[in-house]
């Protein structure tokens, strides 16, 4: 299996809702470093897994979908816990789509989520 990831961060505001979050219900932000794998078991014909420019260029454009906006106030969101794992299954969601054409051959998508460099989270997509 091959792999390439890219990398990108982006920041962001919100609050979760229920105890067990303590003092994080309240409003805070939050700045992310955001990794998205790419897995395919044989390389396209140009020898890639998917073109570096396009999935940065890709990346780069979902996350400014949610990029310095308090994430309480997004309409996707509403009612839910945008919680480190739920951001990591949107942001492999949206690439999965926002490739277009880029994403034929591709096995799977990971995106890693780093909330500090002690904790982090993932998602992995099969496609």
């Amino acid at each position: 299996m091959f792999s390439l990831t890219v990398r990108d961060r982006f920041m962001v505001a919100h609050s979760f809702t229920g105890e067990v979050f303590g003092p994080a219900q309240r409003l805070h932000g939050a700045t992310f470093v955001v990794e998205a794998t790419f897995r395919r078991v044989e390389l396209d014909g140009d020898g890639l897994v998917v073109d570096i420019g396009v999935a940065s260029q890709v990346l780069r454009a979902v996350l400014a979908q949610v990029e310095y906006r308090n994430l309480d106030d997004v309409e996707e969101f509403a009612g839910q816990n945008t919680s480190t794992e739920f951001l990591c299954r949107w942001i492999a969601d949206r690439l999965s789509v926002d490739l277009g054409p880029a994403v034929t051959g591709l096995a799977g998508i990971t995106v890693l989520l780093r909330e500090s460099d002690v904790a982090w989270a993932a998602y992995e997509k099969e496609l």
